[in-house]
């Protein structure tokens, strides 16, 4: 009796076993049907065809943009930058933009490392390579920057500002290619470099140019910029003869010329304000 008993309760047990699969499977067929039947609804009526937005204004498309900027570099070892330039931008989309930016070094004040080297450097014969009488005239400046570059504004929106005034507001990124103008320690060797004073050439350095940005909108003619930019490249900052001898030329060897030239990722803020033209912006459909 008890044997037959078992038997029953496992059958029992598959039969309600295969009755909940079915049930759940039944569920499965009929929560996919219903959403079947909801991704086939169309929008009827007036709003059939309708754009997601309607009378957006469109604060870069066809127009140019003129942007005069003060910019300032930054993680500067022995001499910050302060530029003063400005941006003409033509833009064909409202999200693609092709233009040039560039400025020049107006303000270049040396850093207080710079002045403790100035100061604490003693000056013989074993430094005399590298110190001058004044560190501060063999330190490289940046003296002028031009890049033909490309803008991409993939996100725009608005920006609320305490509550109550809001501002049309994008994101882009640029891309370009940089030439900077550089007053760097002239070349010289042996002998030559143990002068007092120490002498400096002009060069440009080309590098890429890339970062991004933010524009605020406060009408249809102006609006207020705010930029990040990065321009790597390498250069002799400090004047020094640090590299080019030894077998793997990573030590001083008397000359200083192109081997002493470090890459240093070179990053600046600018702080914009722009004027667009036509001054009313297009509105799309």
């Amino acid at each position: 009796m008890s044997a037959e008993n078992s038997v029953m309760k496992r059958h029992n047990l598959r039969s309600a076993a295969r009755f909940v699969v079915a049930g759940i499977v039944a569920l499965g067929v009929l929560g996919a049907s219903r959403s079947a039947k909801a991704e086939e609804i169309q929008i009827t009526g007036p709003l059939a065809g309708a754009p997601p937005v309607r009378k957006l204004r469109l604060q870069r498309q066809g127009r140019f943009e003129i942007a005069p900027s003060f910019s300032f570099t930054l993680l500067d070892e022995y001499r910050r930058t302060m530029v003063v330039g400005g941006s003409l931008t033509y833009n064909a989309f409202d999200w693609l933009g092709f233009g040039v930016w560039g400025g020049f070094g107006a303000i270049a004040p040396l850093t207080a490392l710079s002045d403790n080297v100035n100061e604490s450097s003693p000056r013989n014969t074993r430094t005399a390579v590298n110190v001058g009488r004044d560190f501060g005239a063999q330190v490289s400046k940046l003296t002028w920057m031009v890049v033909p570059q490309v803008q991409v504004a993939p996100f725009r929106g608005k920006l609320a500002i305490f509550g109550k005034l809001f501002v049309d507001t994008d994101l882009y990124l640029h891309l370009g290619l940089g030439f900077h103008g550089l007053d760097e320690r002239a070349d010289c060797d042996g002998g030559g470099c143990v002068g007092a004073d120490k002498t400096m050439n002009s060069r440009v350095a080309i590098s890429p140019n890339f970062g991004l940005g933010f524009k605020f909108y406060t009408n249809n003619l102006v609006n207020f910029g705010l930029e990040y930019r990065a321009f790597p490249f390498s250069w002799n900052r400090a004047g020094f003869d640090q590299r080019g001898g030894g077998n793997d030329g990573k030590f001083p060897d008397q000359k200083v010329n192109g081997d002493d030239q470090t890459f240093k990722f070179n990053q600046m803020i600018s702080l914009s304000v722009g004027f667009a033209l036509p001054a009313k912006p297009k509105l799309s459909e």
